[in-house]
């Protein structure tokens, strides 16, 4: 960032005075003749604003000072999303073209079955093994391809650092539901995004390679000044969840008040995807017996929360960092997902 001004061409002095915002870092500040120079570095992904910059203008003396305030603007850092290529069908796919097949007949190209010929229909392929045996003739029938509608929910009421490996839970959650946002893009399909935290953010289903820069602009702001103290979101706008799309919720378990989130999209017949994104467990010193007592009571309240969640029909699966998102999601691939709830 630079900073000039005309003096009349006399010799001047520039005292620059920097107040930093957060989640960045000043690595050098250069003063010229007529010019301020910062360098910055971004620390974590996020909208950051650069904060203002105090020019202090002595005359050549040191006697005259005029001081001017510049705002500086602001820095947007896009995570880098993680690795993922699997992209589960839903249940229900919407009456539109795509790349997945369902199980409706159309013009596909995978075989469903086999089907008299009716006057006036197109004979793609034939079945001569069928057409010789009934004498009549036989069309392969194939799967009609639809496009999927897709959700990211991203719980962002808490950012939850491993005390062992330094992950932050948010980091993770914002990259995995990036990767397989992409991954669901690269398919020709429409991919939308909520995030619950502070305040509620969402953005309607999309596709293209626009729709995925809208998506992260979109949660750059989760992370803007770390605000997580708002009133959290307990319902879900109707317009960002389309008919039949399929909800994934990335959400390290660690705030109840996700549970009301889960519970409002069952009670509206959603059967959402939760992907958990492991938080680490709370430090515990040798010997510490209280301690130990509560990482058991803390082990437990998460078994139990699980346990409730695949209770109620809401499938969990476990992102484990470092690892490809494909991992996690490999159940989902045994059949279709995200059907109506109970």
């Amino acid at each position: 960032m630079g900073a000039r001004g005309d003096h009349g061409r006399r010799a001047v002095r520039l005292d620059p005075g920097v107040t930093l915002g957060p989640g960045l870092r000043l690595d050098e500040v250069v003063v010229g003749a007529s010019a301020v120079t910062l360098r910055h570095t971004a620390l974590l992904w996020g909208r950051w604003s650069l904060g203002p910059v105090d020019l202090d203008v002595y005359d050549a003396g040191g006697t005259v000072r005029r001081t001017v305030r510049v705002e500086a603007a602001e820095v947007s850092v896009f995570p880098r999303p993680t690795q993922a290529r699997f992209t589960p069908v839903p249940a229900r796919l919407p009456q539109r073209l795509g790349e997945h097949a369902s199980v409706q007949t159309g013009e596909g190209v995978e075989v469903v079955g086999v089907g008299a010929w009716v006057p006036g229909e197109r004979q793609r392929r034939i079945h001569w093994p069928s057409t010789t045996r009934r004498g009549a003739v036989q069309l392969h029938r194939f799967a009609a391809e639809r496009a999927a509608d897709t959700v990211m929910l991203l719980d962002a009421f808490g950012d939850v650092v491993d005390p062992v490996t330094g992950v932050s839970s948010l980091d993770e959650t914002v990259r995995a539901a990036a990767g397989l946002a992409r991954a669901y893009l690269r398919t020709h399909d429409r991919v939308g995004v909520v995030s619950t935290g502070g305040t509620t953010r969402w953005l309607a289903p999309g596709t293209g390679d626009a729709a995925f820069y809208r998506i992260v602009e979109s949660v750059l702001d989760v992370r803007r000044d770390r605000r997580f103290d708002g009133p959290g979101l307990e319902r879900v706008p109707p317009p960002a969840l389309p008919e039949g799309a399929l909800v994934y919720v990335f959400t390290p378990l660690s705030d109840a008040r996700i549970l009301k989130v889960l519970r409002d999209l069952q009670g509206r017949g959603r059967r959402p995807v939760v992907v958990e994104i492991p938080s680490g467990d709370p430090p515990v010193e040798p010997g510490d017996v209280p301690g130990e007592l509560g990482l058991r009571l803390w082990h437990a309240d998460r078994d139990a929360m699980r346990f409730d969640l695949r209770d109620s029909g809401v499938l969990v699966l476990r992102h484990i960092v470092g690892e490809p998102l494909d991992l996690a999601l490999a159940p989902l691939l045994s059949g279709r997902v995200g059907g109506r709830g109970r």
